[in-house]
């Protein structure tokens, strides 16, 4: 059996948003200090929420919050009735499938908080849980803490095909041994792949034939491109007891530091998400629930011009990531690239220290996300052109410590 010291080794948070501040203090406290750099220092760990801002009403409606008082402080574990009620019609809405409010919905600290709320409700030791490989970082961590098995499922995300590539025989081997849950995101994070309607039906189609549970991360299904469609995992005929959703306002919307999510979907595992919740975080930050208010209910207009001046960024890079000999996917959806690196002369880990120090570029180390260490990750919601020249920089490195 792991001790707890084994238990926590799988945390590593060296490569997690915002540990810049720790591990590259003496770069962030020059450029604090304004003295001059080489080139600004861009963080593609992250969204940027400066270059774009939270949706127009959001600290409107964070601040009536607090000044209606303490009752939107201390609301239900799962999140205020009424708040999860307004939810409820427009996820519905945008997914094709009911949702309940009340047995079938609970708001979460940020969608990672829901992450992992529903893996604790569906994990026990010992259990095999299916994970795709390139995906999320912490859905493998999260299992492993759990003291689950993770089991890969491969996605030929680089293939010539238009579809996510995932080894749909593969699946139902895994599906076929034991396994119980699978985790997967959609679109995925880090590629940008979305999945075709083809393969989302036969996601559903093998866990109801297995009686697979299903946590499908949906969390950048709004911000799609070039006319992409999505199909909902939920509306595919897949009974209510054998999907959990997870969604919430974050890079999209650049909300992320309201830290909200919503899971919905099967009700005995919102049930047990809700008794977990309330002893680890009690519920998503009272005041902050009020922001949701204004999800779904953006300016017209609002949603595509986001969408129009992130493909414009994702469009810039691609060029010159393919111009750099950097093979690329075209990301449909999210705002992650995964560009694949030359065979270097120094280790992946190193090369990420010498963009962070050297071309003043904070990237994801591809090992993140399963075994890919010839790849990197970057989330362009960035300033146009603060990221096109820290790309370029980035290809330069790669180059400069090419074998």
């Amino acid at each position: 059996m792991p001790s707890a010291l084994d238990t926590f080794a799988a945390l590593a948070t060296d490569n997690a948003p915002g540990q810049e501040v720790r591990q590259g203090a003496g770069d962030m406290s020059r450029l604090m200090r304004g003295e001059t750099m080489p080139g600004q220092l861009v963080d593609f760990s992250h969204g940027d929420v400066d270059a774009f801002t939270p949706t127009p009403g959001a600290v409107e409606a964070f601040s009536e919050a607090v000044e209606a008082g303490g009752r939107q402080a201390y609301t239900e574990y799962r999140g205020a009735a009424d708040i999860r009620a307004a939810l409820a019609e427009k996820l519905a809405a945008f997914t094709g499938a009911p949702v309940s409010p009340d047995a079938g919905t609970i708001v979460t600290p940020g969608t990672q908080g829901a992450l992992f709320l529903a893996l604790g409700a569906l994990v026990a030791p010992g259990d095999k849980v299916a994970i795709v490989q390139p995906d999320y970082f912490a859905n493998r961590k999260i299992v492993q803490f759990l003291r689950g098995q993770p089991v890969p499922v491969p996605m030929n995300y680089m293939g010539a095909s238009e579809e996510a590539g995932i080894d749909l025989d593969r699946l139902r081997e895994v599906f076929a041994a034991g396994a119980r849950v699978f985790l997967f995101s959609n679109p995925n994070n880090p590629t940008g792949v979305v999945y075709s309607a083809r393969e989302i039906r036969a996601i559903a189609d093998l866990a109801v034939e297995f009686d697979v549970t299903v946590v499908a991360d949906q969390l950048y299904s709004r911000l799609l491109y070039d006319g992409e469609t999505y199909t909902h995992l939920r509306a595919c005929g897949l009974p209510e007891e054998r999907v959990v959703t997870i969604m919430g306002p974050s890079k999209t919307e650049s909300l992320s530091g309201y830290r909200l999510g919503i899971a919905f979907g099967a009700p005995s595992v919102i049930d047990r998400m809700e008794k977990l919740q309330a002893i680890v975080s009690l519920r998503a930050a009272g005041y902050n629930q009020a922001v949701l208010r204004t999800w779904f209910s953006e300016p017209e207009g609002w949603m595509a011009n986001r969408i129009r001046l992130h493909q414009a960024i994702r469009d810039d890079l691609l060029q010159l990531f393919r111009d750099g000999s950097l093979p690329t996917r075209t990301p449909k959806a999210g705002s992650y690239v995964f560009p694949t690196l030359p065979d270097l002369a120094v280790s992946l880990p190193d090369f990420v220290r010498l963009l962070r120090h050297q071309a003043h570029a904070i990237v994801t180390p591809g090992t993140e996300f399963g075994p890919h260490g010839h790849s990197i990750r970057l989330n362009f919601s960035q300033n146009h052109s603060s990221a096109i020249a820290a790309t370029r920089r980035i290809v330069a490195m790669a180059h400069l410590y090419a074998k």
